[in-house]
């Protein structure tokens, strides 16, 4: 069985995907301009003003048997991180009362929820909304990455609005990237490193006639860097072309957790075995070799939901204010394992392992259902 196949699986399931859908491609200019000024996006163990998230589970995407327990999950999730920082939830009218049902309440959390409605195609917020970062005066913006449903691959044209919204609601600066790619597609040390997936980024799905020093170029400028480490990643083996927030983490400046998959039959089995041959040879910004921690994928994984796009790994985990919210399987020793291995990483931080079953069944993890927000300087 392969742990993160085609979300089509999911769809097709449900009736949903690309059966009149509107995918309202995004124009962009044929070549790039380059008119954006510096900013830095801070490593996500820096202080949060907030995280955002998305509440929906909407039929023409998700199998009917999914959707009451994705719910359940994205409330799950919401909670666990009020313990330790607001939340703000975009979430549609028709589903608010649900929302607010499961939530325990909104004012019942050490930290507020608060809900904002806003019509939406899915819950991947990650790539949906905006990233945000310090601009050039050290001022909070939000760059807006041109949400394209993974490369057309899904129905978008409401999720390509969470960007902007989320922006206005947050009082930050837009900034709007000449790329089209998604919140997944990269992860930063906050020091001038980021490690990216050219299967994603690098795709004609996403970025077509655009050179890799074009896109290096914007890059390094939108998020504050002087280095990309790229990872090959794999193209059409599930939706995102292989965000790199599954396989590879920063957990500080020259620390690295890495996903490691011993199912010889997935090929996530070479994938990951190649970034980690790669990240073992990479240096950062500063020419120093990183330390990594490697993170096998469980054996015992739920399949209750009859699909084969579940996604079993632990690099997938969320750093909020105090702690560090991760997924646990059902593999008594794998779970306990990564546990372990996390707390290790997060020595001043609270680790809290949750079951998101219903999440992970669609092909995604926690950080996928998840936006931090950054404080003002």
């Amino acid at each position: 069985m392969t742990r993160r196949d085609f979300i089509y699986t999911t769809t097709i399931i449900s009736g949903g995907l690309m059966m009149g859908c509107d995918t309202s491609p995004i124009v962009k200019e044929d070549t790039l301009t380059y008119d954006i000024k510096a900013s830095s996006m801070p490593e996500e163990s820096e202080e949060h003003k907030r995280t955002w998230m998305s509440f929906v589970a909407s039929d023409t995407i998700w199998a009917s048997n999914q959707i009451a327990e994705v719910k359940r999950n994205l409330a799950l999730i919401a909670t666990t991180i009020a313990k330790y920082e607001p939340v703000s939830i975009l979430v549609s009218r028709d589903d608010r009362d649900e929302a607010v049902e499961l939530l325990g309440g909104l004012n019942t959390h050490e930290h507020p929820i608060e809900l904002f409605e806003l019509e939406m195609n899915d819950l991947w917020i990650r790539d949906t909304g905006p990233t945000f970062v310090y601009d050039e005066n050290g001022e909070k913006s939000a760059i807006d990455l041109n949400f394209n449903g993974w490369g057309e691959d899904q129905e978008y044209a409401l999720d390509a609005k969470v960007a902007k919204f989320v922006t206005e609601k947050a009082n930050a600066r837009l900034i709007n990237s000449n790329l089209i790619l998604e919140g997944g597609c990269f992860e930063v040390d906050g020091a001038g490193t980021a490690i990216m997936t050219e299967s994603c980024i690098i795709n004609d799905n996403r970025n077509p006639d655009v050179s890799k020093e074009e896109i290096e170029k914007e890059l390094k400028s939108l998020l504050g860097l002087e280095k990309i480490i790229w990872l090959e990643g794999i193209k059409g083996k599930d939706i995102t072309d292989g965000h790199t927030d599954f396989y590879a983490r920063f957990v500080k400046e020259g620390v690295v957790v890495v996903s490691r998959d011993d199912y010889d039959a997935s090929y996530d089995y070479e994938v990951t075995r190649k970034n980690i041959e790669m990240l073992q040879t990479a240096t950062d910004s500063k020419g120093n070799p990183l330390e990594l921690i490697i993170l096998k994928t469980p054996d015992i994984i739920n399949e209750a939901y009859g699909v084969d796009d579940f996604a079993a790994g632990y690099v997938g985990y969320y750093v909020c204010n105090g702690a560090v919210i991760m997924q646990s399987f059902g593999d008594p020793t794998a779970d306990q394992d990564a546990k372990d291995a996390l707390a290790l990483a997060f020595p001043d931080r609270v680790i809290e392992q949750i079951a998101i079953d219903g999440i992970a069944s669609g092909g995604g993890s926690i950080h996928c259902a998840t936006q931090q927000e950054c404080q003002e300087l």
